[in-house]
């Protein structure tokens, strides 16, 4: 299974996971014409894909949606909650009612040779979901826009080949940034998203020798920055009780709008 980040970040977010014969986007948060670009760079194409997962209904999520769903005719998976709330946002343009595929969180599905298993994500959003995807025994996770986690959050993240985890903002630079008060608390808050500490002590949980790659991803633009969420988070899993240094994982940081390498798991 091939797993990797096209975009990531609070502008944008899109990550290819692929098996031998089928292949899905999780999420189309940047311009149709830049996933294609994205896909074409790590040897992949639109057409390889059997649908998109999405997450949820910010546009960082689903901005070329519509037009890769028209384009390629691809099925678009969510929530009926997150389905919902695209159709009435209206941003997506025309699309085939028969493309909408629901989906629920706790219930696994498949794609061909992928097993899917959505699961629940605290986020200010209708119905938003994070994503397992397995093939055999091996299985890479995308987990971001969560405002806390929890021991449910740390189940469906055990065992993980790969994961590509929200490391969104450092809490300083928020709170002294020029992000209004409400603003603040949204992120702050239990429905908002992930800081850079935070990511390091749930990493700290799901830490195993099993575990070959671990990407940050969805970084603020504005309330961090690349070395500042490597730092604080490979802090975090030293000052951790785990029988772990930073160094014995590839930790990487993915890239607003550069894909990440390709991870074979």
């Amino acid at each position: 299974m091939e797993f990797c980040s096209i975009a990531s970040g609070s502008s944008g977010n899109c990550i290819f996971v692929g098996g031998e014969e089928d292949a899905i986007l999780i999420d189309a948060g940047i311009s149709g014409k830049k996933v294609e670009e994205g896909l074409f760079k790590i040897d992949r194409s639109p057409r390889d894909l059997k649908g998109i997962m999405v997450t949820h209904e910010h546009s960082d999520h689903i901005k070329g949606l519509g037009v890769l769903a028209r384009r390629y005719g691809l099925p678009i998976y969510a929530t009926p909650g997150t389905i919902r709330a695209m159709k009435e946002m209206g941003s997506l343009g025309k699309v085939d009612d028969a493309l909408f595929q629901e989906i629920h969180a706790d219930v696994p599905f498949e794609i061909g040779e992928l097993l899917i298993k959505p699961f629940r994500i605290s986020h200010d959003a209708a119905e938003p979901v994070a994503y397992r995807v397995e093939k055999g025994e091996k299985a890479v996770a995308v987990c971001t826009d969560l405002g806390y986690y929890d021991d449910y959050t740390v189940e469906h993240l055990k065992g993980l080949s790969s994961v590509l985890l929200e490391s969104n903002h450092d809490i300083n630079m928020l709170q002294v940034g020029s992000y209004p008060y409400y603003l603040k608390q949204r992120i702050l808050g239990k429905r908002g998203h992930l800081s850079n500490e935070n990511a390091g002590r749930l990493l700290c949980e799901i830490l195993h020798d099993g575990l070959k790659s671990i990407f940050l991803g969805h970084l603020s633009r504005e309330n961090n920055y690349e070395e500042l969420a490597f730092e604080t988070v490979c802090a975090e899993i030293t000052m951790g009780e785990v029988p772990y240094k930073p160094s014995d994982f590839p930790i990487m940081v993915a890239k607003r709008d550069v894909p990440t390498r390709m991870v074979t798991v």
